[in-house]
């Protein structure tokens, strides 16, 4: 038998009596017909009413005539469910005698007392909950830089007005170009920066019809415009863009003072016309965004079925160049360089087509725009220098001592494989490094400078011969002649065209000679085309040129057929 002792019924109630006096959840004991009976301390200091003021009052404190009519709802649910389970909770936002709105969970118990009813309340402050709770939902719901809606309330809010609309719904999809450079320039602070003035720069505009303004994230931003026509917002997307010329000041805490202009590309779909779903309008915007991307940005494109078919075109183009390149569909074509003064041949330069299994044979133009985007050069490239290499190796085994430029870009010199490729070509075909000549363009050197001079200086170490191609069309090529170790200037032929009478071209091209005697560099004129050039160059001392009035650029078995011709006649 236990020695436990129960509580005294007195000593029980005391302690409850206490408990509930220092609970933190308030706590109201109301009669049979909802007044105040008694209520904690915590009660008190929640609503701000002392229980001497409450005691014999209506829950609602007020008569019920005196209550709003959500009040008065809310009582008359309260009444009810006591009445029938003897049980209620709910939710709610009250105002406190101070007017400060409290988000409460209370629940309310019927209990009978010696046939006493009674009703016991309990009321929690749900405030702080309830706050996180909206923190959560915006942190879920709203980009935190900005304070914009993200990419869910967008569609959530697009959806909606689609389903009630009698009008237009254009969305806009907008990139800042060139961000990521933006980024790196600026850094965390300074791009942060320049994405809230921004954003603040588009709210000032107060753009007419534009019901939603989203950020999902970075650069990307949309719109959601409805009006009654939706070539209005035509006007909107001009004006929008026209801030967009005016410059943006950089705070302390961007790495440059310089100001910075954020150029846009915008891509723009609209309800009824394009789509009727969201999905499929957003999709729609965001081809055209990327139409604009591809095509320079800095400018606003409406979606159209155009767009579609040169997206499949690019599509089927990109998927047919990498079976060009896996297939060896690339074939060299050589344009023969020559001695000014005797028209013997002094070389080669390998100019790149697409032997194309149901197109035919195709230039440059068809297809080089696409070999960059996609990022296939150096696979172009090494599948050219592999048949440049193995042509060389048959020409010296035929006692024809040649040499042929390939030309090489930005991409392919930035590939880590590179100087492996070329070094390897020659051993593996047995020919001197002198025979293989690569042409530079001057838009590689700028693009990646530091590269780039580490790649040549390497080649010209293993005794590769280096032009630079299309000389006096940069703005930077007297540095590049002294910073790089060239032992060619190829002269463009936009200063040969019309030589033989304007004396601009004639003066130009007479300082690049002089230029390339005191550099010790011989010089190969392009693009000539009459007899006449080929002589005014001759006398200006010019020793070597290419350009159609020789030849074309050929397969490699008439080339061979050249130099068996030039061979057998010396």
């Amino acid at each position: 038998m236990s020695n436990f002792d129960p509580i005294p019924v007195s000593i029980k109630q005391q302690l409850m009596t206490e408990l509930c006096e220092q609970i933190d959840d308030a706590i109201f004991i109301l009669d049979g017909n909802l007044r105040y009976l008694t209520v904690n301390a915590s009660y008190e200091l929640l609503i701000g009413y002392k229980e001497s003021f409450l005691v014999g009052r209506p829950l609602g404190i007020y008569a019920a005539e005196f209550l709003s009519e959500e009040e008065q709802l809310i009582l008359k649910d309260i009444k009810s469910n006591l009445s029938e389970t003897g049980f209620h909770e709910l939710d709610f936002s009250m105002a406190n005698r101070y007017g400060q709105m409290i988000d409460c969970h209370v629940t309310y118990r019927k209990i009978s007392v010696e046939d006493v009813v009674y009703h016991v309340g309990m009321l929690r402050d749900m405030s702080s909950v309830v706050k996180d709770q909206k923190q959560v939902a915006h942190l879920l719901n709203y980009d935190q830089l900005t304070g914009l809606p993200n990419r869910k309330v967008f569609l959530s809010q697009t959806s909606d007005i689609l389903l009630d609309t009698y009008q237009e719904v254009v969305i806009v999809r907008l990139n800042i170009d060139r961000y990521r450079n933006l980024a790196n320039l600026l850094g965390p602070d300074g791009i942060n920066s320049l994405i809230t003035s921004f954003v603040e720069r588009i709210k000032q505009l107060e753009l007419a019809h534009l019901r939603c303004l989203s950020h999902f994230g970075g650069d990307d931003f949309a719109l959601l415009f409805e009006c009654k026509d939706g070539n209005m917002v035509r006007h909107q997307l001009d004006t929008l863009m026209q801030m967009c010329e005016l410059p943006f000041p950089m705070n302390d805490s961007a790495t440059t003072d310089a100001n910075i202009y954020c150029h846009v590309s915008v891509g723009v779909s609209y309800f009824p016309k394009n789509d009727g779903q969201v999905t499929g309008l957003l999709t729609k915007a965001e081809k055209a965004l990327q139409y604009v991307k591809q095509h320079g940005g800095d400018d606003i494109r409406w979606y159209d079925k155009t767009i579609e078919e040169a997206t499949a075109g690019s599509l089927q183009l990109e998927a047919e160049l990498r079976v060009a390149t896996t297939d060896g569909q690339f074939v060299p074509y050589y344009q023969p360089k020559l001695s000014l003064d005797t028209g013997a041949i002094t070389g080669f330069e390998a100019l790149v087509r697409w032997q194309h299994p149901t197109r035919g044979l195709l230039k440059p133009i068809h297809f080089i725009d696409a070999i960059l985007t996609h990022k296939l050069s150096f696979e172009l490239f090494s599948q050219m220098a592999n048949q440049i290499a193995k042509q060389l190796s048959e020409w010296q085994q035929q006692g024809f001592c040649q040499h042929i430029c390939i030309n090489a870009d930005a991409a392919e010199f930035s590939h880590p494989d590179f100087f492996d490729m070329v070094s390897g070509l020659l051993v593996q075909h047995d020919i001197a490094a002198c025979q293989l000549h690569i042409e530079v363009t001057e838009s590689s050197l700028i693009q990646r400078h530091d590269n780039v001079r580490q790649q040549l200086n390497s080649l010209k170490e293993l005794g590769v011969c280096l032009a630079l191609d299309d000389f006096g069309t940069g703005y930077a090529s007297l540095s590049y002649l002294q910073e790089y170790p060239f032992d060619f200037i190829k002269v463009d032929k936009s200063f040969i065209s019309n030589i033989e009478t304007d004396r601009t071209q004639h003066a130009i091209v007479k300082a690049i000679l002089d230029l390339a005697v005191a550099l010790d560099m011989q010089v190969v004129a392009e693009g000539i085309e009459t007899e006449q050039q080929r002589d005014v160059l001759l006398d200006m001392g010019c020793k070597q040129g290419q350009g159609y009035w020789f030849s074309k650029p050929i397969p490699a078995d008439v080339a061979t057929e050249m130099l068996l011709k030039q061979y057998t006649t010396e």
